[in-house]
């Protein structure tokens, strides 16, 4: 059982940056994947951005805005974002992937709007 706690959202203007961090409740070195997703209102929850221990991949929406990192001694997944546009306003997920069990935190509100 993994526990997944976000943090870090908030309001921001557009063009402004904010750090999202993921801290897990146990150990996630063994943990092949993980990632960020978000939902915003009316729509579908989509992935923004997914690390394992050897490469990233993320969303066309974000790439070359927004970095996930992963700290495998501290337990924590982290999404710096950068350049945040209104669309970029939602709820983001924390998401981990152990075996066969998929763990999701409780959700950090991000709104963009000046």
């Amino acid at each position: 059982q993994v526990q997944l706690v976000e943090s870090g959202g908030g309001l921001v203007q557009p063009g402004g940056s904010l750090r999202l961090s993921c801290a897990a409740s146990a150990s996630i070195s063994s943990i092949y994947l993980m990632g960020w997703y978000r939902q915003a209102p009316g729509k579908q929850r989509e992935l923004v951005a997914r690390i394992t221990n050897g490469g990233t991949n993320y969303a066309d929406s974000v790439k070359g805005r927004f970095t996930i990192s992963r700290d495998n001694a501290k337990n924590t997944l982290d999404l710096q974002m950068n350049s945040l546009k209104p669309e970029d306003t939602a709820v983001y997920y924390c998401n981990a992937q152990k075996g066969l069990m998929t763990y999701w935190g409780q959700g950090t509100q991000v709104v963009v709007s000046s």
